[in-house]
């Protein structure tokens, strides 16, 4: 057992997979006691102020009560709400009462002050006046956050708490997973009122892959699979509303452009903007998402680091920022803009007319599921890659086959689809100059 900091302490638990045993030192001024993580809650109760656990896995625990949070809580988290936020591993959780004041109160491991005023705005338990929206999800340097928020009604154990969210982070994308596991830790949270037993269920899932109970419900983490959420989303919708300029999308996405999506109701933002990787399904690469983005200096700059990129804005001052994008997608008014920059990489010619053809009519086949849609959009799109592999070749032996321009133009391609065959292979890292 060992201090560090003050108020950090590292615990050090005995050998066992549940970390069941440990040894705690509080603050400064506490005396050491024992306790157990998974089956009595008296170790945690015993939180006060700020304190921070280590576990011998290097994950960290900061609690804060709301009068510590209230200390400690920068100026912009203090609004007419009253915010808890708590991580998981990551974990986040926030809350909302009737004093009209903003606390972060409890995290599981240790959040960054930057990270910390991200989550506060996204789960919009700060401002007034704004909808508070069930789940929100996105991506930040690439983590995810998924942000679950809860009316409390009559719950004996949070009489002054009108609101609260939990948030979770992780590494994969998969929202339909922590929205399933948040709604139980929000369960637990109405009837305790306390994250001790929330932690509980957390450390379940975190050493053995579920949790259950009668009361709260069961969560099993095997059970959401990562193609499950790629295809949770509605290619049908998304032609059926853009229809043969659907292809536009496509191209952009092909091509690794940056795609910035508006929309004033972030469930219909984010459902949209989820959807948009299938159409690369030979890629599978959900990093390029970024759902839930604000105009704030940090989220602009993390975004910008991005090469290509999809970003979903609720704020309509996007339109005004021509730096952000390539493609912007209106999509409350149904409207794709080129940005004159990538006109040309972006030129559409006869093989865009048949890609679009085919992605209109596969999409209005009744017959034909979301899934089988993305399959047919796929097997186009190796169809158009094995064209490009076709005319690469390798140099050395040591390097992979890379295409030159030169051979590309002996092929006498129509001129857009010569332009559109370019690009991709940069964009594909196939070119070689």
């Amino acid at each position: 057992m060992q201090r560090c900091n003050g108020s950090c302490i590292k615990i050090n638990p005995s050998i066992h997979e549940t970390y069941s045993e440990t040894t705690v030192v509080l603050h400064e001024h506490s005396p050491p006691f024992s306790g157990r993580l998974s089956g009595s809650s008296q170790c945690l109760q015993k939180l006060w102020g700020g304190l921070c656990f280590e576990l011998c896995s290097g994950m960290q625990l900061l609690a804060l009560t709301p009068e510590a949070a209230g200390s400690r809580a920068a100026s912009p988290c203090v609004t007419s709400h009253v915010n808890r936020s708590l991580r998981l591993a990551k974990e986040d959780y926030a809350e909302k009462d009737s004093n009209g004041d903003a606390l972060w109160v409890w995290c599981y491991p240790s959040v960054s002050a930057e990270l910390r005023s991200l989550l506060l705005r996204k789960c919009c338990l700060t401002d007034e006046n704004k909808l508070l929206h069930t789940f929100v999800f996105g991506q930040y340097k690439r983590s995810w956050f998924y942000i679950t928020t809860v009316e409390v009604q009559d719950s004996p154990a949070l009489k002054k708490v009108t609101h609260f969210s939990v948030v979770l982070t992780a590494k994969d994308f998969n929202p339909e997973k922590y929205a399933a596991f948040a709604r139980i830790l929000c369960r637990i949270y109405l009837k305790h009122g306390s994250p001790v037993k929330m932690m509980e269920s957390y450390i379940a899932v975190l050493t053995k892959g579920i949790c259950q109970s009668e009361e709260n419900g069961s969560f099993l983490s095997k059970d959401f699979d990562a193609r499950k959420a790629y295809l949770a989303g509605s290619i049908k919708d998304i032609v059926s509303q853009f229809g043969m300029e659907t292809v536009i999308l496509y191209t952009a996405l092909m091509l690794k452009k940056r795609i910035v999506v508006y929309h004033p109701r972030i469930e219909a933002l984010q459902e949209f903007t989820r959807t948009l990787p299938a159409l690369v399904w030979h890629r599978q690469d959900w990093s390029i998402l970024h759902s839930y983005v604000h105009l704030n200096e940090e989220e602009v700059e993390a975004l910008k680091a991005c090469r290509g990129y999809i970003a979903g804005f609720t704020d309509s001052e996007v339109t005004s920022r021509p730096d952000l994008y390539d493609v912007y997608v209106n999509l409350a008014d149904s409207e794709i803009t080129v940005s004159p920059a990538v006109k040309d990489a972006m030129t559409m010619g006869k093989l865009h007319k048949e890609i679009g053809q085919l992605i209109v009519q596969s999409a209005e086949d009744p017959d034909k599921s979301d899934s089988q849609v993305i399959k047919d959009i796929s097997l186009k799109t190796k169809e158009i890659l094995a064209t490009l592999a076709s005319l690469t070749e390798a140099s050395d032996g040591t390097e992979k086959p890379t295409l030159k321009p030169e051979a590309l133009k002996q092929k006498r391609f129509p001129p857009a689809t010569e332009n559109f065959l370019f690009h991709l292979a940069a964009a594909e890292q196939m070119l070689k100059v």
